[in-house]
């Protein structure tokens, strides 16, 4: 198993493994069979290699939901309940800016100058830019919207929604994590029926 060393750390640090972030490595796990001897290697860990419904993301989950797991679970939603409004809002910002009627998934590229000049000329994104840029999830402190997008798209490399392919290039490269995100939005609306804080996000995307 340690031939899958690499594999194993990425997962048990909490990464989310998609064809962006590590080509090589969603792709060994889209192998029924190798996805199996992981799950026998982490069930003394009390884990399970686990997907979203499109398998565009591979993650790790509990195999049982002891009080341990619960625990721990109940924190990861806390933290995760803390960036969701904001980062539902920056999905929809982004899909108001580019004129699309589908949002961003897996793949897709982000072009940061593009938006940057679609917001600058239009005081409706301004306005949603700066609510964006003001939340503390962001954290921005800049007045310029070119600053406010730049510290926006720093954040969510950082969260490893975006990847940035090349550090002295303003296009980024979206992640099989909005995927998950998602994913989960929907099951927390739809299955759970836990209430999300009413947006306009939650409206356009829901």
């Amino acid at each position: 198993m340690m031939v899958h060393g690499p594999l194993l750390e990425k997962l048990l640090a909490g990464q989310f493994l998609c064809a962006v972030t590590d080509e090589e490595l969603f792709a060994k796990l889209q192998r029924d069979e190798l996805r199996e001897r992981v799950d026998a290697y982490l069930k003394p860990l009390n884990r399970r290699v686990a997907s979203n419904a499109d398998n565009s993301v591979y993650f790790l989950a509990y195999r049982d939901l002891d009080e341990s797991a619960r625990v721990h679970l109940k924190q990861q939603f806390s933290v995760v309940m803390s960036s969701l409004l904001p980062l539902l809002e920056w999905l929809t910002y982004v899909q108001e800016a580019m004129g699309s009627d589908s949002l961003l998934t897996a793949g897709d590229t982000l072009k940061l100058q593009e938006l940057i000049l679609k917001t600058e000329d239009n005081p409706s994104l301004r306005q949603r830019l700066q609510s964006l840029a003001d939340d503390r999830f962001f954290g921005s402190s800049a007045d310029a919207v070119d600053g406010q997008a730049k510290q926006v798209a720093r954040r969510l490399v950082e969260h490893g929604y975006l990847l940035q392919p090349h550090s002295n290039r303003l296009y980024f490269t979206v992640t099989g994590k909005i995927d998950y995100l998602l994913e989960l939005v929907r099951f927390i609306k739809d299955e759970e029926n836990i209430p999300l804080e009413s947006s306009q996000a939650q409206t356009e995307l829901l």
